[in-house]
């Protein structure tokens, strides 16, 4: 269930990945639930920004997304039902008055929890004025609560406020919504941060006080920064948006989130398949995970590898129209296809992929860079002048290839490696790329022939 008050962090992507693995593994199902009660910051922006991120995620949902302000109605009714059971109860204490209390709890050095008056004042003494309706939390004792994740947690009752449920206008809170929606909805696992720890305690209130069913808690530790620190701005990015910006793959993010702050053995490159199989609560530990930039590389770089030709040349085109930069020719398309196998090798992003496919994507006549420039002297412009014939009848397959451009470097008392800086600035502009040979299998005989006369003059 997400939040949409803001686009999707990190921390909200890697919580939904680990629902939907989880619902994956069991059959069930993963259920999305916008959770837009707070109409000023719930924009339709946000909301297709969540949608959008776990689109890119590769995270489908079952059914249609759930609004949750939809359900006002419903929640309402709940809150009314225990009210009507003695289990909740009508406050008229004002916003003044709380505070009032607060100021001088505080002056008091003592606990600021609000204990309302009207908690046990019978219906035949309530004034008529506005009022909210809150819960009846237990005063004494302690709860546990058995969490999948951090185990027994247990609960001093005293630190338990009389939550609103229903504000004065009649609308209902988050705390009480939540509940509803879940059993509602027929949710028997909740996957959520740790920071939702201390409400589980007051949601469960709730969950007693109709009798109803609870589901399996699991609070996972939050993910930190490389300096130990809740992962925020200062970090880098933490948004979905902004990796899929950055050219991270998709897979590559679901692997590195899904290892990050869950275990299975010292696996550490793995499939979908794979994460779905072995995926378990108990592989989560009860520290927080330290977002590592460097591994995240590592992993993305393993999957581009990995990856089927036109899935990745899909991503790539998903990953341009992401970013707002033009579409691929069908030509381009093409000609990327044909290069993959030459490009995909050490590229730990798409757009250092899209980089080494400059050669490919390039119109000609290239313009080389700086680097690609200072390989094209006189001397080494007339040796691929030189060079041009025996392109012209070589059987063009790598070996003969290579014996070729080998032949004419031996013929100017060079080496081979000398000669490809030049052949390397004609063929592609760079002075880095995939080797000469493959990038002139890529482009054929026409093409290579004609970029070495472009370079050569």
């Amino acid at each position: 269930m997400i939040h949409a008050a803001s686009a999707l962090h990190i921390g909200g992507a890697r919580t939904a990945l680990f629902n939907w693995l989880f619902a994956r593994a069991n059959g069930g199902q993963f259920l999305l639930r916008i959770e837009d009660t707070d109409k000023a910051r719930s924009t339709d922006e946000n909301q297709q920004a969540i949608l959008d991120g776990l689109t890119w995620l590769g995270l489908d949902w079952d059914g249609e997304p759930v609004s949750q302000a939809a359900n006002a109605a419903r929640h309402a009714e709940v809150a009314h039902q225990m009210l009507a059971e003695g289990t909740a109860y009508k406050c008229f204490s004002t916003p003044e008055e709380i505070e009032a209390f607060r100021e001088k709890a505080r002056e008091a050095k003592t606990s600021t929890l609000f204990r309302s008056p009207w908690r046990d004042v019978p219906e035949a003494e309530h004034p008529d004025a506005p009022f909210v309706v809150r819960l009846k939390a237990p005063r004494e004792g302690t709860t546990t609560l058995d969490d999948a994740v951090q185990g027994a947690v247990t609960w001093s009752n005293d630190q338990l406020d009389d939550m609103v449920l229903l504000r004065s206008d009649g609308t209902p809170v988050y705390m009480l919504a939540v509940v509803v929606d879940d059993h509602d909805m027929g949710v028997t696992h909740v996957i959520r941060g740790d920071d939702h720890l201390a409400n589980a305690f007051r949601q469960n209130l709730i969950y007693e006080a109709m009798g109803w069913t609870k589901p399996v808690l699991a609070h996972i530790p939050l993910i930190f920064g490389p300096d130990g620190k809740k992962l925020s701005k200062r970090h880098g990015a933490t948004g979905a948006a902004e990796y899929q910006a950055m050219g991270y793959p998709a897979a590559g993010m679901r692997n590195y989130l899904t290892r990050l702050g869950w275990s299975h053995g010292d696996a550490e490159f793995f499939t979908d398949t794979q994460a779905q199989e072995w995926f378990d609560l108990a592989g989560i530990g009860k520290s927080p995970a330290r977002f590592d930039f460097k591994k995240l590389e590592n992993i993305c770089g393993q999957h581009i590898a990995a990856a089927e030709d036109a899935a990745l040349l899909q991503e790539i085109r998903n990953y341009l129209k992401a970013t707002g930069q033009l579409d691929l020719t069908e030509g381009q398309r093409d000609g990327l296809l044909a290069s993959m196998p030459h490009l995909k090798e050490r590229a730990k992003t798409l757009p250092e992929l899209i980089d080494k496919a400059y050669f490919i994507l390039a119109d000609r006549p290239l313009v080389p860079d700086e680097k690609a420039a200072s390989q094209l002297t006189d001397v080494s412009r007339g040796i691929l002048t030189e060079l041009t014939p025996h392109l012209q009848t070589a059987t063009w397959d790598r070996n003969t290839l290579e014996e070729t451009v080998a032949a004419v470097a031996a013929a100017h008392d060079t080496k081979l490696g000398k000669l490809a800086g030049p052949l390397r600035a004609a063929l592609a502009g760079r002075s880095v790329s995939p080797s000469v040979f493959d990038m002139m299998l890529v482009l054929g005989r026409d093409e290579t022939i004609a970029r070495i006369k472009d370079a050569s003059t």
